[in-house]
């Protein structure tokens, strides 16, 4: 890693050049190392013998390899190159390129891999072919060599098979013999089998329609039937043509997908379907096995998402129950964590019924033993168990919520510990047997830094200790680094809000502020955490002279339900609400001109500036919404009932929430951004906007990016998109 940020740093001025150049947008998107080269997909062999993951060529970060750290000798080295198995262009099927946009996973080369059982050998996707990497061997070999694309491409449990989704149906290939078998045969069309469907993959991030059972002898899968979906036709507008794409677009209030359970043997030869129930307006969340491969677990949810049911089907008796109901008066989040003890017949199961996320413990009868944690505060993640000391690992915000650590806690349910010690943000990656982990760390002044450690927390070695010396990308710039204070404010009605501030070195006068927001629920902004090229532009801005801030309103992540709740049915409302408290406390800053305060988001943080322009004209001089949502009844049934119900039945609530009825109360200059291929938030939502903007006469500015999805990804085009925005607010707040 080293020599990586090296070279990249031969790109930048030296020290003493740059002792007076602030960090230019430029040059944020030609130092990648601080972010782009650390390393991704970070796995610890199922043996525990070695680290993997996938690192970007020092030539081009965005196309990727197979690396691994071999824990015994300290020796990290390439696994697979991927220019030795696929160079060019990758010719990515239409599935395929939705399926990595819904998994917001952006190159080429090596994207993906999966370890066998036994830690032998290694499967990847690439260029739409299989490839088995035996470690003994150490030569890649080919499983998969047809026209068709395959995508969804895993291991079995034990390794003797690799699964896959080809034309929609699914396939499973025995490796020793080269048998393929279809287990399912008539998908196409709108059939799909094994698929996860649009809103799974969007929104419930549920990026499978199949489960292996842990002894290999069964599969479960979905079918997906899209025919009761609305098409609708949209524009995807590239530079030099425009394609009309018919998509099945599930909108609030208009039907979902039809989708069905069944579980085949491994032959294929016989398949038994679950029964779901009567209501076929629902939605499957999440699939798992129990260790005996006999019973197959599936998250049941209601289509308005008050009701989640974790339900135990037994493939010998044909028999299912409910083992745990999870209700709420405004929604359910779902989790991924639910976990299967070996040595006892018991499980744990996430769940937010005290307010807060925390573990509990179950039998397989789903009584509930004991919490495992509680408290105010919640549990990120369960990270791993270790069933012979009895200790299971978790990741949540004990200590404060704009940090993530990782703490221990006995099955027991004594008292929980904390494991990892740097303030800051821990992102874990646990091994099979709980014995050792995989730490990538970061602060919002701090690169990712990358470390294995034991179950104890003891720091083994470093995999990427990516310091900052003299030889890395940010030593020219250290001279002008802020590093922003964090703070708590008390809104007029009691609730307490964090908040994060970059304050220029001289404070000379007063200044112009820009507010960064998202204000989006199931998300977090205020962190003290490396934030990428949006944090290098926060520095590019400090340091032009204006005041950065961020503050994470009511509705944002990590806090509990009482603090997501208030935006129920109301979105656009309290989130607004709390900006303006932002606003206050800042024109309270003697260094802060109060007549100069700009806005800028992007998606929800769109719409947060939209719905703040408009509703509270008198607070923000300037604003720019990125690719905005700006009627929710155009954005999709999962995400958007879930917080607003169904627009069937609470139309009214929809109204008061798009931004159209509060546009007439523009006062400052806005610029409003899109993709012009966005398939997410669609275009329509802000060609509506410039339509209604005209006929109202409010002037306002647009840039639009031909051919970009919803990301707007592109080195040169994110140079453009951050001088852009960076422009305009330097002519409309006098910077």
């Amino acid at each position: 890693m080293k020599k990586i940020l090296y070279l990249m740093a031969c790109l930048l001025p030296t020290s003493a050049m740059a002792a007076e150049t602030p960090l230019s947008i430029d040059r944020i998107f030609q130092s990648p190392a601080l972010e782009g080269a650390a390393p991704k997909s970070l796995k610890i062999s199922p043996d525990g013998k070695r680290v993997t993951f996938l690192r970007g060529k020092v030539t081009d970060y965005e196309r990727y390899d197979l690396w691994e750290y071999d824990i015994a000798s300290g020796k990290t080295r390439m696994l697979v190159n991927s220019d030795d198995l696929h160079q060019g262009e990758e010719q990515l099927s239409d599935e395929e390129k939705a399926r990595r946009e819904r998994m917001r996973v952006h190159g080429s080369g090596i994207m993906e891999y999966h370890w066998s059982d036994d830690g032998t050998a290694l499967l990847f996707p690439l260029a739409g072919d299989a490839y088995y990497y035996k470690l003994s061997d150490k030569r890649v070999i080919p499983l998969l060599q047809t026209d068709a694309f395959e995508t969804d491409i895993r291991f079995s449990p034990k390794g003797n098979y690799i699964s896959y989704v080809r034309a929609q149906n699914l396939y499973v290939k025995h490796i020793a013999t080269g048998t393929e078998t279809a287990l399912s045969k008539d998908g196409g069309g709108l059939i799909k089998y094994g698929m996860a469907e649009f809103v799974a993959q969007e929104e419930m991030g549920r990026m499978t329609g199949y489960w292996w059972s842990p002894d290999e002898s069964k599969v479960a899968f979905t079918r997906v039937d899209e025919s009761p979906v609305e098409v609708i036709t949209r524009s995807e507008i590239y530079a030099d043509s425009i394609e009309m794409i018919e998509q099945r677009y599930p909108r609030a209030g208009t039907p979902n997908v039809d989708i069905a359970l069944a579980v085949s043997d491994v032959s294929g030869k016989h398949t038994d379907w679950i029964d779901l129930g009567i209501d076929k307006d629902i939605y499957l969340a999440r699939a798992k096995w129990m260790r005996d491969s006999t019973t197959l677990t599936y998250q049941w949810q209601s289509r308005d998402q008050q009701q989640l049911e974790l339900r135990a089907y037994n493939t010998q008796t044909k028999q299912q129950k409910v083992l745990i109901k999870e209700s709420s008066n405004t929604w359910v989040n779902l989790h991924d964590d639910l976990y299967f003890l070996t040595s006892k017949d018991q499980f744990i199961w996430a769940s937010e019924r005290s307010g807060f996320k925390h573990l509990y413990l179950y039998d397989l009868n789903g009584k509930m033993l004991r919490p495992l944690t509680q408290g105010q505060w919640v549990v990120d993640n369960l990270e791993a168990v270790n069933e012979n000391s009895g200790e299971v690992f978790f990741t949540g915000r004990k200590d404060t919520p704009i940090e993530k650590h990782l703490y221990r806690v006995s099955l027991n349910g004594e008292a929980v510990a904390r494991v990892s010690q740097r303030e800051g943000y821990h992102d874990i990656t646990f091994g099979e047997d709980a014995s050792v982990y995989v730490d990538k760390y970061s602060t919002i002044n701090t690169p990712f830094q990358v470390s294995l450690h034991k179950a104890n927390g003891e720091q083994l070695t470093w995999l990427e200790e990516n310091v900052v010396d003299d030889d890395h990308p940010l030593a020219p710039y250290q001279q002008q680094w802020v590093k922003p204070s964090f703070g708590t404010l008390q809104t007029a009605d009691g609730a307490t809000l964090h908040y994060r501030l970059f304050t220029p070195q001289k404070r000379q006068g007063k200044h112009p502020v820009i507010v960064f927001v998202y204000g989006g629920p199931h998300a977090q902004i205020v962190t003290n955490k490396w934030y990428g090229n949006r944090g290098l532009l926060m520095q590019h801005w400090v340091n032009k002279g204006y005041v950065v801030f961020t503050l994470d309103n009511r509705g944002s992540n990590y806090r509990g339900k009482a603090f997501e709740e208030p935006i129920y049915q109301k979105m656009g409302s309290v989130e607004v609400r709390d900006q303006v408290e932002g606003v206050k406390f800042l024109r309270g800053l003697d260094y802060v001109d109060p007549e100069r305060i700009g806005i800028y988001g992007h998606s929800y943080g769109g719409y947060m500036a939209l719905m703040t322009m408009f509703k509270a004209g008198d607070y923000f001089a300037a604003g720019v919404a990125g690719a905005p949502v700006t009627d929710w009844r155009l954005y999709d049934t999962h995400y958007t009932e879930r917080y607003m119900g169904n627009p069937k039945q609470v139309d009214d609530a929809y109204t008061a929430s798009s931004v159209f009825p509060y546009a007439d109360g523009l006062k400052g200059d806005l610029l409003i951004y899109h993709g012009m291929a966005d398939d997410n938030v669609l275009f329509t939502h802000s060609t509506k906007l410039y339509k209604h903007l005209q006929d109202i006469a409010k002037p306002f500015e647009v840039m639009d990016y031909p051919g970009k999805k919803h990301s707007i990804r592109g080195k040169q085009t994110g140079i453009h998109l951050y001088n852009t925005i960076t422009r305009f607010f330097d002519r409309h707040l006098d910077n």
